[in-house]
């Protein structure tokens, strides 16, 4: 499978983040669930035509998405406010370079468009998937545990002929006392939902490098996750203070012949600069999502330290 990396960079936020309990646990027996592993799901093919896009050697993909508009098409935010700590409908629409909204999308990664919404203090992260009605706008529930100012990724690839992958930024507004949070240090180890996942490499401004992580649960590894997404690991990074976008996918593919079901699942992903990033991790397992966090820093030692993993729900 190619691995998809796709960066975008966005001039709004603050350098901040949540923490959560964490511990430590080891062990060798693996952790096998009764019920199978859910079928294979393929991965579209990814077909770009800008100039730089390319990822081949150690180049560093270009930055895009520095505007709410891009290659033609604009995100339009339909509820630009909502309030904390109440459900909400979220609705907004891809519009064409004609005003009118795109119907037609290419399936990447088994979804038409991912929508990743992100606090700026990188406290709270969601990664979504909106419903598209046949008029072309796009919905989806939201409940934000906390106020503050909020950014919405749309990424997708449009369905006509040539068409490259977008990201789309906006920002969206929760009202209510406002605290931020601060970014809880880098670490190699999260917990999550009685999870332990450990993190290993490290990104590099410039130069492609590998993250592998690995699952366990209760000092025993996961050797039986399920594909989510057509891969057996989702990961988004955003960096601290821009909120740079870094999308990538897992080296390998469900049902390849040589990509196991765990307890490992690895990335090769590009930084864009020097800095601090939170990184996203979704795995699926006895057909639940769950998201571990980190902090690291590209173009730092190694951090020993473990991560923090909270509030990074909401599949």
């Amino acid at each position: 499978m190619r691995t998809g990396v796709r960066i975008a960079a966005f001039a709004t936020a603050l350098a901040a983040s949540f923490g959560t309990a964490y511990g430590v646990g080891q062990g060798l027996d693996p952790v096998v669930a009764d019920s199978a592993a859910a079928p294979h799901e393929e991965h579209a093919e990814e077909t770009s035509t800008a100039p730089g896009d390319g990822h081949a050697g150690h180049e560093a993909p270009p930055a895009g998405g520095l505007q709410i508009t891009e290659g033609g098409y604009a995100l339009h935010l339909a509820t630009p406010r909502v309030r904390a700590g109440r459900p909400t409908e979220l609705r907004f629409t891809v519009r064409d370079d004609a005003g009118k909204p795109l119907t037609a999308y290419r399936r990447e990664h088994d979804k038409e468009l991912h929508l990743i919404l992100a606090s700026h203090d990188l406290g709270t992260f969601r990664h979504l998937h909106p419903v598209r009605a046949a008029d072309g706008s796009w919905s989806t529930p939201v409940d934000l545990p906390r106020a503050g100012g909020y950014r919405v990724f749309a990424d997708f690839t449009p369905a006509r002929e040539g068409a490259r992958n977008l990201v789309l930024g906006a920002d969206l507004a929760a009202g209510g006392d406002f605290e931020p949070a601060r970014l809880p240090a880098p670490g190699r180890t999260a917990r999550v939902d009685g999870y332990r996942v450990d993190l290993a490499g490290s990104l590099h401004p410039g130069e492609e490098g590998d993250l592998a992580f690995k699952v366990s649960r209760d000092g025993r590894p996961v050797t039986d996750l399920q594909p989510y997404l057509g891969a057996y690991g989702h990961l988004v990074a955003l960096r601290a203070g821009d909120l740079a976008y870094l999308h990538v996918h897992p080296n390998g593919a469900p049902g390849d012949g040589s990509t196991e079901p765990g307890p490992g699942v690895s990335f090769a992903a590009t930084a864009p600069s020097a800095g601090t990033y939170r990184l996203f991790l979704d795995f699926r397992h006895q057909g639940k999502v769950h998201t571990a966090a980190f902090t690291v820093r590209a173009g730092a030692a190694a951090p020993t330290a473990p991560a923090h993993s909270e509030d990074g729900h909401g599949h």
